[in-house]
């Protein structure tokens, strides 16, 4: 009898644990991002967007919390992490009025993606977009705005 509850104790405990492992592993829903420019065409404007998929949870920590941060260190970091993100990088010229982001191929398996935006203050810190279906991302005269 103490070896049957035992036995099921110890079956209930490895199928809690691989449901919170499937839980703190869940894939994030992010389907589209676009981007729109809400400036003036001829507005003397040339910036960037970068849109960061994190999949090693060991970077999670080390990611730049500000955009000094992440445009200051982005060469020596993405170099380091390896294959442990992808960045879809977004250049925006004068006069650019929309785009629709390409993903990365193993998107759903992030466990965190953020937007950093060159247009945006010094200490603005990244947009996380993690547990979004469909983000737009606009460009106005003061940053960025993603909703």
């Amino acid at each position: 009898m103490k070896t049957q509850a035992r036995l099921l104790a110890l079956t209930t405990l490895i199928t809690l644990l691989t449901l919170l492992q499937t839980a703190a592993h869940a894939a994030t829903p992010l389907e589209s991002i676009s981007v729109q420019s809400r400036l003036d065409p001829n507005a003397i404007l040339i910036t960037e967007i970068d849109v960061v998929f994190i999949y090693d949870e060991a970077l999670l920590p080390q990611v730049p919390t500000s955009k000094r941060a992440w445009y200051g260190n982005k060469r020596n970091f993405t170099r380091s992490a390896g294959a442990g993100l992808d960045v879809v990088n977004l250049f925006i010229p004068q006069g650019f009025d929309s785009d629709t982001l390409t993903l990365p191929a193993r998107k759903a398996e992030a466990l965190k993606v953020l937007v950093f935006a060159y247009h945006d203050s010094a200490e603005a810190t990244p947009a996380d977009i993690t547990a979004l279906t469909t983000v737009q991302i606009e460009i106005d005269p003061f940053g960025i705005r993603v909703k």
